[in-house]
Protein backbone atom coordinates (compact mmCIF):
# COMPACT_ATOMS: atom_id res chain seq x y z
CA UNK A 1 0.00 0.00 0.00
CA UNK A 2 1.39 3.27 -0.98
CA UNK A 3 1.28 5.90 1.77
CA UNK A 4 0.44 9.50 0.88
CA UNK A 5 -0.77 12.86 1.87
CA UNK A 6 -4.06 13.55 -0.09
CA UNK A 7 -4.26 16.93 -1.82
CA UNK A 8 -5.63 19.96 0.12
CA UNK A 9 -9.19 21.20 -1.03
CA UNK A 10 -10.90 24.27 0.77
CA UNK A 11 -14.31 23.38 2.13
CA UNK A 12 -17.21 24.10 0.11
CA UNK A 13 -20.85 23.28 -0.14
CA UNK A 14 -21.65 19.79 -1.61
CA UNK A 15 -22.48 19.48 -4.89
CA UNK A 16 -24.77 17.38 -6.05
CA UNK A 17 -22.91 14.88 -7.85
CA UNK A 18 -21.08 14.84 -4.66
CA UNK A 19 -23.74 14.19 -2.21
CA UNK A 20 -25.46 11.48 -4.55
CA UNK A 21 -22.30 9.78 -4.16
CA UNK A 22 -22.27 10.06 -0.54
CA UNK A 23 -25.69 9.70 0.77
CA UNK A 24 -25.33 5.66 0.40
CA UNK A 25 -22.52 5.82 2.72
CA UNK A 26 -25.15 7.19 5.22
CA UNK A 27 -27.25 4.43 7.53
CA UNK A 28 -30.18 4.66 9.68
CA UNK A 29 -29.14 3.14 12.88
CA UNK A 30 -32.04 1.91 14.99
CA UNK A 31 -35.79 2.63 14.91
CA UNK A 32 -35.36 6.15 15.71
CA UNK A 33 -36.30 9.12 13.73
CA UNK A 34 -34.39 9.92 10.64
CA UNK A 35 -31.60 12.14 10.98
CA UNK A 36 -33.15 15.32 9.52
CA UNK A 37 -31.84 16.94 5.70
CA UNK A 38 -28.55 14.73 6.56
CA UNK A 39 -27.08 16.93 3.31
CA UNK A 40 -26.41 20.45 5.06
CA UNK A 41 -25.47 18.08 8.40
CA UNK A 42 -22.76 16.38 6.38
CA UNK A 43 -21.38 19.59 4.64
CA UNK A 44 -21.65 21.12 8.05
CA UNK A 45 -19.47 18.34 9.41
CA UNK A 46 -17.12 18.76 6.71
CA UNK A 47 -17.33 22.32 7.07
CA UNK A 48 -15.87 21.69 10.73
CA UNK A 49 -13.19 19.14 10.07
CA UNK A 50 -11.71 21.20 6.82
CA UNK A 51 -11.45 24.28 9.30
CA UNK A 52 -9.47 22.72 12.28
CA UNK A 53 -11.36 24.93 14.65
CA UNK A 54 -12.78 24.12 18.18
CA UNK A 55 -16.42 23.13 18.20
CA UNK A 56 -18.07 26.03 20.19
CA UNK A 57 -16.29 28.28 17.40
CA UNK A 58 -17.54 26.87 14.47
CA UNK A 59 -20.28 28.73 12.51
CA UNK A 60 -22.33 25.96 11.25
CA UNK A 61 -25.63 27.38 9.61
CA UNK A 62 -28.42 26.39 9.66
CA UNK A 63 -27.15 23.87 12.85
CA UNK A 64 -25.98 25.28 15.98
CA UNK A 65 -22.51 23.81 16.47
CA UNK A 66 -22.85 21.30 19.51
CA UNK A 67 -25.46 19.80 17.14
CA UNK A 68 -23.23 19.32 14.04
CA UNK A 69 -21.03 18.02 16.82
CA UNK A 70 -23.13 15.06 18.59
CA UNK A 71 -23.98 14.58 14.59
CA UNK A 72 -20.40 13.48 13.66
CA UNK A 73 -20.52 11.99 16.70
CA UNK A 74 -23.00 9.54 16.21
CA UNK A 75 -21.85 9.04 12.76
CA UNK A 76 -18.17 8.55 13.84
CA UNK A 77 -20.19 5.34 16.20
CA UNK A 78 -21.93 4.35 13.39
CA UNK A 79 -18.88 3.87 11.12
CA UNK A 80 -19.35 6.25 8.82
CA UNK A 81 -16.23 8.01 8.26
CA UNK A 82 -14.54 4.63 8.53
CA UNK A 83 -16.73 3.53 5.75
CA UNK A 84 -15.52 6.51 3.93
CA UNK A 85 -12.15 5.95 4.26
CA UNK A 86 -11.96 2.47 3.50
CA UNK A 87 -14.17 3.50 0.10
CA UNK A 88 -11.36 6.66 -0.88
CA UNK A 89 -8.40 4.15 -0.30
CA UNK A 90 -9.66 1.48 -2.74
CA UNK A 91 -7.28 1.12 -5.73
CA UNK A 92 -9.75 2.71 -8.17
CA UNK A 93 -12.20 4.60 -6.18
CA UNK A 94 -14.49 6.65 -7.96
CA UNK A 95 -13.99 10.21 -9.39
CA UNK A 96 -15.80 11.72 -6.84
CA UNK A 97 -14.67 10.29 -4.06
CA UNK A 98 -10.98 11.01 -5.07
CA UNK A 99 -12.60 14.94 -5.33
CA UNK A 100 -13.34 14.43 -1.31
CA UNK A 101 -10.60 12.82 -0.37
CA UNK A 102 -8.87 15.51 1.73
CA UNK A 103 -12.30 16.39 3.50
CA UNK A 104 -12.92 12.65 4.44
CA UNK A 105 -9.55 12.14 5.82
CA UNK A 106 -9.82 15.19 7.55
CA UNK A 107 -13.59 13.97 9.40
CA UNK A 108 -11.66 10.76 10.08
CA UNK A 109 -8.74 12.05 11.92
CA UNK A 110 -11.15 14.85 13.99
CA UNK A 111 -13.44 11.64 14.70
CA UNK A 112 -9.68 9.80 16.05
CA UNK A 113 -10.78 10.82 19.64
CA UNK A 114 -13.33 8.50 19.48
CA UNK A 115 -12.03 5.43 16.95
CA UNK A 116 -9.03 5.15 19.47
CA UNK A 117 -5.62 3.42 18.67
CA UNK A 118 -7.62 0.79 16.17
CA UNK A 119 -8.61 4.58 14.05
CA UNK A 120 -4.72 5.25 13.88
CA UNK A 121 -3.90 1.48 12.78
CA UNK A 122 -6.57 1.65 9.86
CA UNK A 123 -4.99 4.71 8.48
CA UNK A 124 -2.01 3.21 8.39
CA UNK A 125 -2.79 0.33 7.39
CA UNK A 126 -4.51 1.86 4.58
CA UNK A 127 -1.59 4.63 3.31
CA UNK A 128 -4.08 7.38 3.83
CA UNK A 129 -1.40 9.92 5.92
CA UNK A 130 -3.82 12.89 5.46
CA UNK A 131 -6.37 10.99 7.93
CA UNK A 132 -3.16 10.87 10.83
CA UNK A 133 -3.40 13.33 13.62
CA UNK A 134 0.10 13.73 13.12
CA UNK A 135 3.72 12.41 11.45
CA UNK A 136 3.57 8.66 11.30
CA UNK A 137 6.96 8.79 13.20
CA UNK A 138 5.25 10.16 15.92
CA UNK A 139 2.31 7.96 16.13
CA UNK A 140 1.85 4.59 18.08
CA UNK A 141 2.74 1.33 15.20
CA UNK A 142 1.16 -1.39 16.84
CA UNK A 143 2.43 -3.40 13.50
CA UNK A 144 5.97 -2.35 14.24
CA UNK A 145 5.63 -3.12 17.95
CA UNK A 146 4.46 -6.35 17.56
CA UNK A 147 7.61 -7.15 15.26
CA UNK A 148 9.73 -5.57 18.08
CA UNK A 149 8.40 -8.11 20.43
CA UNK A 150 8.66 -10.85 18.89
CA UNK A 151 12.46 -9.75 17.86
CA UNK A 152 12.90 -9.13 21.79
CA UNK A 153 11.26 -12.59 22.81
CA UNK A 154 13.63 -14.36 20.57
CA UNK A 155 16.86 -11.99 22.73
CA UNK A 156 15.66 -12.74 25.80
CA UNK A 157 15.48 -16.46 24.94
CA UNK A 158 18.93 -16.48 23.69
CA UNK A 159 19.93 -14.35 27.23
CA UNK A 160 18.24 -17.24 29.43
CA UNK A 161 20.62 -20.24 27.50
CA UNK A 162 23.79 -18.31 27.73
CA UNK A 163 22.92 -17.52 31.55
CA UNK A 164 22.66 -20.79 32.18
CA UNK A 165 25.86 -21.05 31.80
CA UNK A 166 28.07 -21.62 35.31
CA UNK A 167 30.35 -18.52 34.68
CA UNK A 168 28.73 -16.22 31.84
CA UNK A 169 31.40 -14.07 30.81
CA UNK A 170 31.61 -10.35 31.47
CA UNK A 171 31.58 -9.76 27.71
CA UNK A 172 28.67 -11.33 27.27
CA UNK A 173 26.28 -9.70 30.14
CA UNK A 174 27.68 -6.30 28.93
CA UNK A 175 26.69 -7.15 25.24
CA UNK A 176 23.08 -8.26 26.41
CA UNK A 177 22.64 -5.43 28.73
CA UNK A 178 22.91 -2.82 26.01
CA UNK A 179 20.93 -5.04 23.71
CA UNK A 180 17.79 -4.38 26.16
CA UNK A 181 18.55 -0.98 26.28
CA UNK A 182 18.18 -0.52 22.69
CA UNK A 183 14.79 -2.62 22.49
CA UNK A 184 13.68 -0.48 25.32
CA UNK A 185 14.36 2.79 23.44
CA UNK A 186 13.03 1.28 20.16
CA UNK A 187 9.75 0.01 21.69
CA UNK A 188 9.53 3.64 23.28
CA UNK A 189 9.62 5.05 19.67
CA UNK A 190 7.12 3.16 18.21
CA UNK A 191 4.72 3.83 21.00
CA UNK A 192 4.63 7.07 19.98
CA UNK A 193 5.00 10.67 21.32
CA UNK A 194 2.65 11.39 23.84
CA UNK A 195 2.53 15.22 22.56
CA UNK A 196 2.23 16.30 19.19
CA UNK A 197 3.08 20.09 18.33
CA UNK A 198 0.31 21.81 16.74
CA UNK A 199 2.35 23.19 14.01
CA UNK A 200 3.03 19.31 12.88
CA UNK A 201 -0.53 18.00 13.79
CA UNK A 202 -2.41 20.72 11.41
CA UNK A 203 -0.36 19.39 8.31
Amino acid sequence: MRCHYTPARAWEPLSEEEWTALAPFIRRQGPGRPVRDPRARLDACFRAATSGEAWARIEASPFRPDTVHRQFRRWAHAGLWTRLLRAVARRRPPVVLRRLAHWICRAYRRALRLLGLAGIVLARRLGLLSALPGPPWMLPDPDLSATVFRALGRALQRLREELGEPWPRPSILRARRALLRRYRRVLGIVAGRRWIPRCLASA
